[in-house]
């Protein structure tokens, strides 16, 4: 069977429902890295670092059924890849919804900054490991289905599987939050972050109307978690921009202020992320019916 010969369903091998999610994921890359490679429009290193994220999430639910060495050096190289793009990107959420009203001088600096971490992504992308890369991401997208035990699982089996688990150890862990420290809310971050794609990519499986709830519910609980990692992600951005300030720039009370508004908030973030937590509680598990 070939990876593009139809949307997944419940009786799709996993290996092919992965191949079919690779070539999505590198048709998107492809698209992306034009805008990165001509323009400045942050929308590129936006959706190229979507697109490797997806792909290396792809890699993480599939791989109780579709591992090896090359599936490992394909998820490697999209980790090198989104570490590159990921400055430029870090920096314009900072600037443009982290904080409000930057001073002029931080922007002049910020924009320098920028340039820097635009070409690094722009080195990245245009470079002969990107090449490489992309022709082995082309080679497993467009690969045959496995023959013997994988290749005769059904998506519906090992989704059921994945989900299980994935849910249960994120329930297990949320049950603490309240006394998690940054360190500890940002790995449940990541945990919430696997069983969001998980859900998303498992979910053609099993047709469940109860499916986009519970991904809407994983999504917001995520997103009040990753709120709460931006300030560590804000230090990290003020850090850069204190370093890139020249002498004649006086930044030391701008980043001052900056700093105190995107470390504000504490008490909001909090309960935003109680009620997503609700939320997510009632949600059905839609793997289950």
């Amino acid at each position: 069977m070939s990876a593009r010969a139809k949307k997944p369903n419940a009786e799709t091998p996993p290996d092919v429902a992965l191949r079919l999610i690779a070539a999505s994921c590198r048709s998107d890359l492809s698209r992306n890295r034009t805008i990165v490679l001509t323009s400045k429009r942050p929308i590129g290193i936006h959706q190229a670092r979507v697109a490797l994220r997806r792909l290396r999430a792809a890699f993480s639910v599939f791989r109780p059924a579709v591992d090896g060495p090359d599936v490992r050096s394909l998820s490697a190289e999209a980790r090198w890849l989104a570490a590159e793009c990921g400055p430029a990107r870090d920096l314009h959420v900072f600037l443009t919804e982290s904080v409000t009203d930057v001073p002029p001088v931080v922007k002049r600096v910020a924009a320098r900054v920028a340039e820097v971490h635009l070409e690094r992504a722009r080195a990245a992308l245009a470079s002969a490991r990107y090449d490489e890369f992309d022709r082995k991401l082309a080679a497993f997208a467009a690969g045959p289905a496995a023959a013997g035990a994988a290749g005769a699982l059904r998506l519906d089996e090992f989704g059921h599987a994945v989900l299980e688990r994935r849910h249960e150890k994120v329930v297990r862990r949320g049950r603490l939050m309240d006394q998690m420290d940054e360190e500890q809310l940002h790995d449940l971050r990541i945990a919430f972050k696997k069983l969001r794609y998980a859900a998303t990519y498992l979910s053609p499986a099993f047709a469940s109307p109860a499916a986009k709830p519970y991904i809407e519910a994983t999504t917001r609980l995520q997103g009040a978690l990753g709120a709460l990692n931006d300030r560590a992600t804000a230090a990290a951005m003020l850090a850069d921009i204190a370093m890139a300030a020249r002498p004649n720039e006086d930044t030391a009370a701008p980043l001052k202020a900056l700093a105190r508004q995107a470390m504000s908030g504490e008490k909001r973030r909090r309960r935003k992320l109680e009620r997503a937590w609700k939320e997510f509680r009632k949600a059905e598990c839609f793997w289950r019916a």
